[in-house]
């Protein structure tokens, strides 16, 4: 159902209701209106990768692993699958009358908001640190998650918006002060993609404030830009219990009454919590009217029927054995397969089997199922861990040994006589074992959301860039036996590499992320070489905090691949194959471009040309490569600092073969943003390069892949 069709029956519904009805379905749990037939609706849902908190789902990799993939038709496909498991549990629970929290199709995902300081414990739900690669494939998530029918399949959530990355232990009284230029450079782009392009039904607010304002009230963010600038036509939705961060800790408002108030007036329309409760209080108070509340029930109903839920839809037929049957947990496995990073290589990998007797498995993480899912998450009936996967793929003609070798994490209790028992047992099997496989790395309990996790120290959030001094004891133990290890890395964030990097008897490091319920067989097809690794990182590994500004600055200066001044670790778009390939040419449309210029600047925004790429594999195996294009403003004094991400797109090759890609250049990629976040044409000399990384002399050298160069002159 179109959204005016929608918002006409919308209308016609909430006016039959009385002043306390439309005022009691701003809840998160709106109750039933008998007299009406309508049926209670949960609005809180989860779906970050998978239907989340809600039983058995296919559970796919975590949101930064997906990322990490840099494709946005595995995204959307991903999307698909989730919407679809999410409509087929509520076709089914709804018959039965369960409409509890978990069981809705307003599902509160993705979240793309920039992850530019990597001690921050929620960054691992987010699609990384760039603005261009966090709007793509959040654009393609949700238009996975809603669909492309006459119904909205779910209805998708951008969410926080907006300037929200942490500190966790601070963000309900914290006030993010940032520059106009930062917001719009930065900050909000994704969000003005997944509005205007994807048509996202939800924006979510943040809890902390922006420049003074609570996000959930915030009249430049969601007044003048989402609404004005956007032409949003969704509704919003408060963060869970942040509204009452307003009267609490933000100290914006001194009563409840005034906090429902001046959330439902800035356009918050529904909240998770129970600050709107009160609102009958605030309308009886004056300090809401009738209207306010009718245009936030309006808009409520308006997403309802445009999710069918008054009417019959083509979706309804959807049935329960959909949820995690084999198809899609196949697709979730090859998700997994694209996404994990191959960062170092001593000409060690793929591992031939048929050549060994023993592998020496060892690392907290290697037989945890924690680790595999991130947070977010659904439940799967089964699981794969690492060791699992290896196992299945050795087979009965290779021994695996295994130890676990520590705890994640040294304040987890247990007996002190354990602890050298362990570090014994893990030195033997490495002694004892022709290749060593080390699984380290953290899981939700360590980083994530400040309140759902065991890191009470630090509130969800890292303190550092190191592992745990019980793994670092562990790394240190089995290298020293100097047999070869395979560094396989658990972890939804930055972590210092720096040990492994530098040892000699470190063969390999995979960054494997929390992937996903099947992670051990994705991990074992690629360790083994049944597929080539493929995924590109979506963030910067540091080689330290040092050079970061303070966690609470949240200016980019110095953050991110864009503005840093120091080299990385491992760069962000990095990540090596088995094969080898080469890019031979690159051309770009500049006659489409020059005409685009010749536009208005609204013209030139929504013009595109294409950068045609010629890139070969020179190696005798099939591979999938990730070409990528980045764009460097070399006559502006607006101009990020270093260059910036404009168009990629992962390719296919098999063996020896030669393609041409096109990929097309927005020429909004070609302007900056001044000092009040507007959008100029502010220069006339580019450079674009194309290959299979950044275009800086790490990158490049790491590699081992020159880029083309293309000059523009506009």
């Amino acid at each position: 159902m179109d959204r005016e069709s929608a918002k006409k029956k919308a209308e016609a519904l909430v006016n039959m209701m009385t002043i306390e009805e439309r005022a009691s379905q701003l809840r998160y749990d709106s109750p039933a209106i008998e007299r009406l037939s309508i049926p209670a609706y949960n609005w809180w849902n989860e779906a970050l990768h998978g239907v989340a908190r809600a039983g058995q789902a296919t559970v796919f990799p975590q949101a930064i692993a997906m990322a990490a993939t840099f494709d946005e038709d595995t995204v959307k496909n991903a999307g698909e699958i989730v919407s679809t498991e999410a409509r087929a549990k509520y076709n089914a629970l709804s018959e039965e009358g369960d409409r509890d929290i978990y069981k809705g199709l307003t599902m509160w995902s993705p979240n793309i908001n920039i992850f530019r300081d990597p001690r921050w414990g929620r960054g691992h739900e987010t699609l990384g640190e760039d603005p261009y690669l966090t709007s793509r494939l959040g654009a393609a998530y949700v238009k996975g998650l809603q669909g492309e029918g006459a119904t909205l399949r779910t209805a998708a959530c951008a969410k926080h918006f907006a300037v929200h990355s942490g500190p966790e232990a601070l963000r309900h009284e914290f006030d993010a002060v940032v520059s106009k230029k930062d917001m719009h450079e930065t900050y909000l782009p994704a969000f003005e993609t997944l509005v205007k392009e994807a048509k996202v039904e939800a924006v979510m607010g943040a809890y902390n404030r922006t420049n003074g304002e609570p996000c959930c009230a915030h009249s430049v963010l969601m007044e003048d830009i989402l609404r004005g600038e956007w032409g949003f036509e969704g509704h919003y939705v408060s963060d869970c219990w942040a509204v009452r961060d307003f009267h609490e800790h933000h100290m914006v408002t001194a009563t409840v009454e005034e906090s429902a108030a001046l959330a439902l007036k800035k356009g918050c329309d529904v909240n998770c919590g129970n600050t709107y409760i009160h609102m009958m209080k605030a309308y009886e108070d004056g300090l809401v009217s009738e209207e306010d509340i009718t245009k936030a029930c309006v808009r409520l109903y308006t997403t309802r029927f445009m999710l069918g839920l008054f009417d019959s839809s083509e979706y309804d037929s959807i049935p329960y054995e959909k949820i995690e049957c084999n198809e899609h947990r196949e697709f979730a496995t090859e998700v997994a397969r694209k996404a994990m990073v191959l960062l170092k290589n001593d000409e060690f990998l793929p591992i031939n089997k048929g050549e060994l007797h023993t592998i020496g498995v060892i690392g907290p993480d290697a037989d945890s199922r924690v680790a595999l899912i991130g947070n977010y998450h659904g439940t799967s009936s089964r699981y794969k861990t690492i060791l699992e996967g290896i196992q299945d793929e050795a087979g009965t003609g290779v021994r695996v040994l295994y130890s676990q070798g520590s705890h994640l994490y040294k304040d987890r209790v247990e007996p002190l006589a354990m602890k050298g028992d362990r570090l014994a047992e893990a030195k033997v099997v490495a002694e004892h074992s022709e290749v060593v496989i080390l699984v380290l790395g953290l899981d939700e309990t360590l980083e994530g959301e400040e309140g759902d996790t065991g890191n009470s120290y630090a509130s969800g959030d890292k303190t550092d860039l190191s592992f745990p001094e019980s793994q670092m004891e562990l790394a240190r133990t089995v290298i020293a036996t100097g047999k070869p290890v395979v560094l396989a890395v658990m972890t939804g964030s930055a972590m210092d590499l720096s040990f492994a990097r530098d040892a000699s008897n470190v063969k390999a490091i995979i960054q494997v992320w929390y992937p996903g319920a099947e992670g051990g067989r994705a991990f074992a097809d690629i360790l083994f070489g049944r597929r080539s690794p493929s995924g590109k990182l979506p963030i910067t590994l540091y080689e330290s905090l040092s050079e970061l500004p303070d966690f609470t600055d949240y200016s980019m200066k110095g953050r991110t691949y864009r503005y840093m001044e120091n080299k990385a670790q491992y760069p962000f778009g990095f990540g090596l194959t088995y094969g080898k390939v080469s890019i031979k040419s690159a051309e770009f449309d500049i006659a489409a471009l020059k005409a685009a210029a010749g536009k208005d600047t609204a013209g030139f925004e929504d013009s595109s040309a294409d950068m045609t790429v010629t890139i070969k594999n020179e190696s005798a195996r099939p591979i999938e490569e990730v070409i990528q294009v980045y764009i460097k403003d070399n006559g502006s004094a607006l101009a990020v600092k270093n260059h910036s991400l404009c168009a990629f797109k992962r390719v296919a090759l098999s063996a020896g073969e030669e393609k041409q890609v096109t990929l097309p250049v927005s020429g909004r990629a070609f302007m900056e943003y001044d000092e009040e976040g507007r959008r100029v044409l502010d220069s006339s000399d580019f450079t674009l390069f194309a290959g299979v990384s950044q275009p800086d002399e790490l990158s490049v050298k790491l590699s081992g892949v020159k880029p083309a160069v293309v000059d523009v002159k506009l």
